[in-house]
């Protein structure tokens, strides 16, 4: 018989426990497994170079930040069922089962219009067959289909374990310490009111560290110019790829990514498809880049040498639109330098936009000492919370170096 009673070692969290064995079966079947070769922040170490984590490492640490939670709950009272418990540790634990190579850079590339959530789902639904139903409330958490609805919350919020987990996961593995939130102490302050989620009043200055880390985290990070450059430049591989395939042109790849890069229509995904997905990781993607450096496609090799080489475009950032002219005389004098017509293609504005706290979509409740709740930006002892309710955009503009 097999011990599925495991302890694994993280390096972020320390012993992660295994309580059920449903969990460790799910941990070893080859969809979660493929996770290890899922990167968690895409193409981010080329920027940082210890951001080598996997989704697998997020998925796991997830799911101990959920049982830490639900541990806490039952402290303050609130009634969980062993089955509710187990569930919600399952729902966490795939709530990323679904995502294709290079994590958020290629979503929908692949598959049009398939975000990771709705696969995620599916491949749950698939390993729920698999699993004689054992997953059912699980995927009911994760849609926000239970009765309880701090489940979903603890799932999917402006404050859940998922955040938690991956802000002081990408603050270690990058160095950035400006994202290394206190997990435990916003964990403690956690509660449940009328079935939702809400978080001590007590706890207002942790709640309000948290969001100014992950914002600090964004732009220091997530939406560091190189690299949104980086993952800009990998949605342009695919798409020229794409393009190629669509004309006729046989671009080595390994089987499952010709797959992808020759079929356009996903509007039901089929059974090949899906198992196709499942066998596709990183590894496929780098390896597709490193073979079209040669490729007799100028745009295609051009961009494929920049991210193996990591020999980047030049990058210019603000605060606002890039004027027209100023985009314009890139583009020519990129037609010059390379005798190419189509310099346009090599000369692309980014904008990233973030809201760190949206005060309508799912609010933080602050639960007082007589019961009732308020918004965390309506506390009168917030500091921070309504100057980080307003969004803020930046622009990149990248040109070759050569220009």
């Amino acid at each position: 018989m097999t011990n599925k009673f495991k302890i694994i070692n993280d390096p972020v969290h320390g012993f992660i426990k295994i309580p059920y064995e449903i969990l460790f079966d799910v941990i070893e079947h080859p969809y979660f497994q493929r996770l290890r070769r899922i990167s968690q922040t895409g193409l981010l170490s080329l920027i940082f170079p210890g951001a080598t984590h996997t989704r697998f490492h997020h998925a796991l640490g997830a799911m101990h930040l959920m049982f830490t939670a639900l541990e806490n709950l039952k402290l303050k009272g609130t009634e969980i069922s062993k089955e509710e418990e187990k569930s919600a540790m399952l729902a966490i634990l795939l709530h990323d089962i679904g995502h294709g190579p290079f994590s958020h850079a290629l979503e929908n590339m692949l598959m049009d219009d398939w975000h990771h959530e709705k696969l995620s789902l599916l491949l749950m639904q698939k390993m729920n067959e698999e699993f004689n139903g054992e997953l059912t409330v699980a995927m009911e958490m994760f849609q926000g289909k239970y009765h309880r609805k701090f489940f979903n919350q603890l799932i999917s919020s402006q404050l859940d374990v998922d955040r938690l987990d991956y802000l002081k996961r990408d603050s270690f593995y990058t160095g950035v310490s400006e994202g290394n939130v206190n997990t435990q102490r916003i964990i403690s302050m956690m509660n449940v009111a009328d079935e939702e989620l809400v978080i001590d009043a007590k706890g207002i200055y942790s709640v309000e560290n948290f969001l100014t880390a992950r914002m600090f985290m964004y732009w220091q990070v997530y939406y560091h110019k190189t690299s949104a450059l980086a993952e800009h430049l990998l949605v342009k591989i695919l798409s020229r790829a794409k393009t190629l395939a669509a004309e006729g042109k046989d671009l080595p790849a390994s089987e499952n990514l010709k797959y992808f890069l020759n079929k356009n229509q996903f509007t039901c995904a089929t059974e090949e498809d899906i198992q196709r997905f499942t066998e596709l990781d990183d590894n496929d993607v780098i390896q597709a880049m490193k073979f079209w450096t040669k490729n007799d496609d100028f745009l295609l090799s051009y961009l494929c040498r920049c991210v193996i080489r990591r020999d980047f475009p030049k990058t210019i950032i603000s605060s606002k639109p890039f004027e027209k002219g100023f985009i314009r005389e890139k583009i020519e004098k990129t037609n010059v330098v390379f005798g190419i017509t189509n310099g346009a293609d090599l000369v692309d504005e980014i904008s990233m936009s973030l809201l760190p706290y949206n005060s309508k979509q799912q609010p933080i409740f602050l639960l007082q000492k007589n019961g009732s709740t308020i918004t965390l930006e309506n506390s009168e002892n917030q500091i921070l919370s309504s100057a980080i309710s307003t969004a803020s955009t930046k622009y990149i503009l990248s040109f070759p170096k050569e220009v």
